[in-house]
């Protein structure tokens, strides 16, 4: 087994299509209903094309590759990582007029809001959403918001938003005096929201994924699960009652990844009956349970890093996205990894970034067209920005996801 690149790639059941957005089941975590249909595999023609324009661009062009895209995508990435140190490169490029986001819609907003106002910002498809940023309506929020002020305690609320949410959902966190966060720095800016208020009296209203809010406030902040009540926009007053408001110290959104969502503990006991000595490596977007299971827990970054210094010969199953488990398996041959899922569990709003998008958008730049820009109301982008600096004034590390 030793010095030798194992992977466990899931069979392709029907439970499968349904996260791939070919089914709808909004009460559980199985995955939500996407538009249109999921783009064809891509000629290999494609590349050289890609090529040809990105190199007729030159430096007006800056590609930027989320880590859950696929390959083919992240050739023609200059650099990758996760959303917000996308958003910080492509800020940190004012000479490229041209900024292609290849990653999904939030992310796209963000780098249009950290940019030069000469910047442009491309988002290949405008299907290119994010399931778990639209569970969290700017409307939804704003009602919500009411129900806490109703319940006499939105003057104890301090908003914490994760960054996979809408520039809307930004603003209106920076309105309210917020901050931003990202899977590394939660505890950071969970400490730094009780802190905003007396002693006891602190809540906070967390957005939009209720696991990585959990997950922190109890596994790292010592909070207890009963400290925790979920909010339902769905119900009235969320389904709670003014009492389990008052008596909340975390308000969690009903929200969650559709990727993440779908690990169990199940599944982590199959991969360790299965693979002997096997580490768990999760990220905190999933499940209590799961997390509570796992051996190792931390951001897409912290994944990288982990594996990175992992001992060779050693065994992994890691819970993330699948486009990524793959490719961390090619790129550390000394270990073996496992996926832990038993079905495929790529994210499907992310994977309509596909080559001919890419292609049609270095091309369209070459003509002189810019297709499918992202621009955010400045309004809204001011807000958001108040929370981003207030995020960025935090200590420690706010640059990865």
């Amino acid at each position: 087994m030793g010095g030798v690149s194992t992977f466990t790639e899931p069979a392709p059941t029907s439970a499968a299509l349904l996260l791939l957005g070919r089914g709808r089941d909004l009460a559980s975590e199985r995955g939500v209903e996407c538009p249109g249909d999921l783009p064809a595999p891509s000629d290999p023609g494609l590349v050289e094309r890609a090529r040809v324009a990105k190199a007729a661009l030159g430096d007006q062009v800056f590609v930027l590759g989320h880590h859950y895209q696929r390959d083919e995508v992240i050739e023609f990435a200059d650099v990758t990582g996760d959303s917000f140190k996308l958003a910080q490169q492509a800020a940190a490029r004012p000479d490229s007029p041209y900024i292609v986001f290849c990653g999904v819609h939030f992310m796209a907003e963000s780098a249009d809001i950290l940019t030069a106002e000469h910047q442009q910002v491309v988002l290949p498809d405008l299907a290119a959403g994010c399931s778990m940023a639209d569970m969290a309506a700017i409307s939804q929020v704003e009602d919500a918001w009411d129900d806490l002020v109703d319940a006499g305690v939105a003057d104890d609320v301090v908003p914490v938003s994760y960054m996979n949410s809408t520039a809307a959902i930004k603003a209106f966190t920076g309105r309210h005096g917020g901050t931003i966060c990202t899977s590394s720095n939660a505890r950071t800016a969970l400490e730094w929201a009780f802190g905003q208020r007396p002693e006891g009296r602190g809540k906070v209203l967390f957005l939009p994924d209720q696991h990585l809010g959990r997950n922190t406030a109890v596994l790292e902040l010592g909070l207890a699960l009963e400290d925790c009540v979920l909010y339902d926009p769905h119900k009235p007053l969320g389904g709670l009652t003014r009492e389990k408001l008052q008596d909340a110290r975390m308000i969690l959104w009903r929200g969650h990844c559709s990727v993440h969502g779908r690990f169990t503990l199940d599944s982590v006991q199959d991969v360790r009956e299965q693979v002997p000595g096997v580490q768990v490596l999760v990220h905190p977007e999933c499940r209590n349970e799961v997390v509570s299971a796992a051996d190792h827990v931390g951001s897409t970054e912290k994944i990288i890093q982990v594996l990175a210094a992992a001992p060779a010969g050693s065994s992994w199953a890691i819970g993330t996205e699948l486009n990524l488990v793959r490719r961390l398996a090619r790129q550390n041959p000394r270990l073996n990894v496992s996926f832990l899922d038993k079905t495929v569990c790529f994210c499907s709003t992310m994977n309509r970034i596909d080559l001919p998008h890419l292609v049609w958008s270095l091309e369209s730049l070459a003509a002189g067209r810019v297709v499918n820009r992202i621009v955010v109301d400045p309004d809204v982008a001011h807000w958001a920005r108040v929370a981003l600096d207030q995020m960025l004034a935090l200590p420690g590390i706010t640059a990865q996801d």
